[in-house]
């Protein structure tokens, strides 16, 4: 699960990222619309965080003008202006949720797993394929019901993977998901994670991970 953090205040927005990362969500940080913008056009983004006091247009604005442009990605505003009006010009303008600073950061966390549940069209919180489940409050991979021991990436990479069954998921989408922009990595990386879940999981879930050659890979049950 990677996610777009868009916030001014360097230090708070480092802050949310390590409390993120605790929970093994990873997140890319930007302190300014034209940024975040880029990285929208660029980069495959689970969930937007998004501060409406930016140094180079209003958060308001700018959710507009994503909605307008057809990007979909459930967005939290987090802003410390108080008062109904604000709240309500927020979710009008195209945001899924809003949250007052300052604010208690498990609110936080639980409002973001419910935009992403909703976004997926599940109020269930367990993704499934095959004898693999998946669930998205816990990040914890079972095989008919026993929990498996996954690295961080290796999660990260089923949870990508099951989110969108059947469907090929890019290699390069991947690599952004995962490593994110600023993380360097070897030509091989993805490869080298796809190949230690295959002897974790495919032998025993009913599914496989199916390499499209020069596109990606995709998870399809047996």
């Amino acid at each position: 699960m990677r996610l777009l953090i868009v916030e001014d205040d360097g230090e708070f927005a480092g802050t949310l990222a390590e409390a993120l990362a605790f929970r093994d969500i990873a997140s890319e940080v930007v302190s300014c619309a034209g940024d975040a913008d880029i990285l929208l056009n660029t980069t495959s983004f689970v969930a937007i965080i998004l501060d409406l006091s930016l140094p180079d247009i209003d958060g308001l604005e700018l959710i507009r003008t994503w909605r307008a442009k057809g990007h979909r990605e459930p967005i939290i505003v987090l802003s410390g202006r108080e008062g109904a009006d604000v709240r309500i010009a927020a979710l009008h303008a195209g945001a899924d949720d809003f949250v007052l600073k300052p604010f208690v950061f498990a609110e936080l966390h639980a409002r973001l797993e419910a935009v992403i549940r909703r976004y997926d069209g599940r109020s269930d919180p367990m993704i499934r394929a095959g004898s693999i489940s998946f669930d998205m409050l816990t990040r914890q991979v079972c095989i008919d019901g026993t929990a498996i021991h996954l690295s961080v990436r290796e999660t990260d990479i089923v949870e990508v993977l099951i989110r969108r069954g059947n469907h090929v998921i890019p290699r390069r989408m991947l690599e952004d998901q995962l490593f994110g922009t600023s993380d360097e990595l070897g030509s091989n990386a993805v490869e080298v994670y796809i190949h230690r879940l295959r002897r974790k999981i495919e032998d025993k879930a009913g599914v496989s991970i199916r390499t499209i050659r020069g596109i990606g890979y995709m998870l399809v049950a047996n």
